[in-house]
């Protein structure tokens, strides 16, 4: 065991990198929260779990992985982003359904952005195994 000078005591350490929490709202970091499911390192286990991962490909601009957690049947082939949209918050309103024991669900949600919000029921369903998108209805 080595021992410490008077100097290497008094070195200052660099504080830790803040991490700040999930686009999504909740409080893990984007690295243990959303973005596990974004790598691929798990599936979302709930709809609105689902619903939250989706929110922040948006906010990252994932395309494949919202692809890849639409419904096949409702599925587009390219998702179109608006290079000036900005969102800024989630805001989980209601959920029905959707839990480890169901097969579909809902999630109403508001999603802010820098001009306004999007008001939207959102529908999921479980195909082989996994919760995916199917639609939603947008309300003002």
């Amino acid at each position: 065991m080595s021992r410490r000078t008077p100097q290497s005591r008094n070195q200052r350490r660099s504080a830790p990198a803040r991490n700040p929490s999930c686009p999504c709202g909740l409080a893990e970091t984007y690295e243990k929260c959303c973005g596990r499911f974004h790598r691929g390192q798990g599936t979302a286990p709930t709809a609105e779990a689902l619903m939250r991962s989706r929110y922040c490909a948006f906010v990252k601009r994932d395309e494949a992985y919202l692809l890849r957690t639409w419904h096949p049947r409702t599925r587009p082939t390219r998702v179109d982003f608006d290079p000036a949209m900005r969102w800024t918050a989630l805001e989980i309103l209601a959920t029905s359904e959707g839990t480890p024991f169901h097969t579909t669900g809902t999630v109403t949600f508001r999603a802010s952005y820098t001009e306004g919000s999007l008001h939207e029921r959102s529908r999921f369903e479980r195909v082989d195994g996994a919760w995916v998108y199917v639609d939603g209805d947008i309300s003002e």
